[in-house]
């Protein structure tokens, strides 16, 4: 039996603010984030978006009604969650209409969550063949202005269903995987704004591909010459490039061009809409799957997650038969096309626009906001949904 991707969809902010006017405002030579980082545009999440919200519009454009009733499992990958104790899941479950009788939870181990959810996802068809499994990867990345993270924040979020017999990608058996207790990237509970060791979390990442690639192939006898591309977790996108470097004498001339090439089709949504963490391996793929016109079935991909902390895993899928026809290409265009750019004074002015800390209640203006779900207040100490179609 075939278990793997079956649908997946995307969304991030309708606002975004261009990386060469943010340089300039900060004084940095603007070369530093296009080519140094390899961002151009960075989403910017209005009061009205949260994790749920973003989580909740990206899956709403993939699910019909019968994978509302298939779905049996939610499972939401985040490190910008909302609550210490009540999944974020169960929100977007209700926000959906899915099919009550459903498990929902939320994972967290950085960036490597929504990869824990669909391992989790794949052993649940194994033993449910019938059922379906919503996995949710959203994030914010919040470094705080005019600081050294502020170049790789952004917000977005992918849905992905997992089933067998999937539509657009069967998920390869044997994978990969690597933990190890660092301090490389890490957020207390009592901070919205994360520390980084930028430096150090840069060679563990290259480390950790090192090793997981090194296993992976002891594994499985498979080389460099067997992947039509392999796609990475991009924090911002160079940082993919880099560990990829580290393996491409591995292969042929032709092996080598091959890879790069893809490389860069798999990182252009990525450098339209910055860091979105558990979603940002998946945002790679999906720019691969619908950017790279003679991607053909059958095609092996690579995929590489990293969660700071720190766990890395590398496992593989084959694209099936008519994958194009189940994606979203259209709606990801106009998604794109339809984002509005702000100044930078703008854009501090939304990232300090918080909710209250002390319960306090507070009603937000969503007319602003063109998405069909957002977050429209806060009342008894309780966030507020609503979903435009309902």
């Amino acid at each position: 039996m075939k278990i793997g991707i079956d649908k997946i969809g995307f969304f991030t902010p309708h606002l975004y603010v261009d990386m060469n006017k943010l340089a300039v405002a900060r004084n940095v030579e603007p070369a530093k984030f296009t080519i140094g980082i390899g961002q151009e545009k960075m989403a910017v999440a209005p009061v009205t978006q949260d994790s749920v919200t973003l989580a909740a519009n990206a899956a709403l454009e993939i699910l019909d009604e019968n994978d509302k009733e298939k779905i049996d499992f939610v499972i939401f990958g985040t490190e910008s969650g909302i609550d210490h104790s009540k999944s974020a899941a169960v929100y977007v479950h209700h926000l959906l209409g899915i099919n009550p009788q459903a498990r929902s939870i939320e994972l967290k181990q950085a960036c490597y969550g929504a990869t824990a959810a669909i391992q989790m996802a794949k052993g649940h068809i194994a033993l449910n063949p019938e059922s379906k499994v919503l996995v949710l990867g959203s994030d914010i990345a919040r470094y705080g202005l005019n600081t050294s993270g502020e170049s790789t924040q952004g917000a977005g979020a992918v849905a992905i269903v997992i089933s067998a017999e999937p539509k657009i990608m069967e998920l390869e058996d044997q994978s990969a995987y690597l933990t190890a207790d660092i301090m490389d990237f890490w957020r207390p509970t009592y901070s919205d704004q994360a520390y980084v060791d930028g430096k150090f979390s840069n060679e563990q990442y290259i480390a950790f591909f090192s090793n997981v690639w090194k296993a992976y192939k002891e594994k499985t006898g498979h080389s460099i010459e067997d992947f039509e591309a392999i796609c990475y977790h991009l924090p911002y996108t160079k940082m993919g490039l880099k560990a990829l470097r580290t393996i491409l004498e591995e292969g042929s001339e032709a092996d080598q061009d091959r890879l790069l090439a893809n490389y860069e089709i798999s990182k252009s949504y990525n450098k339209n809409v910055g860091n979105i963490y558990t979603g940002a391996l998946y945002l790679s793929l999906l720019s691969l799957l619908e950017q790279k016109e003679d991607l053909e079935a059958g095609s092996r991909i690579g995929l590489f997650s990293y969660g700071s902390g720190a766990v890395g895993e590398f496992f593989t899928g084959i694209l099936q038969p008519d994958f194009k026809a189940n994606l979203h290409v259209e709606s990801h265009t106009k998604l794109f096309a339809s984002r509005k750019e702000v100044s930078v004074a703008e854009y501090e002015g939304i990232f300090q626009e918080t909710l209250p800390v002390d319960g306090s209640t507070i009603e937000l203006d969503i007319e602003k906001d063109p998405a069909t779900i957002c977050l429209s207040g806060m009342a008894d100490h309780m966030r507020l949904y609503v979903n435009k179609e309902r």
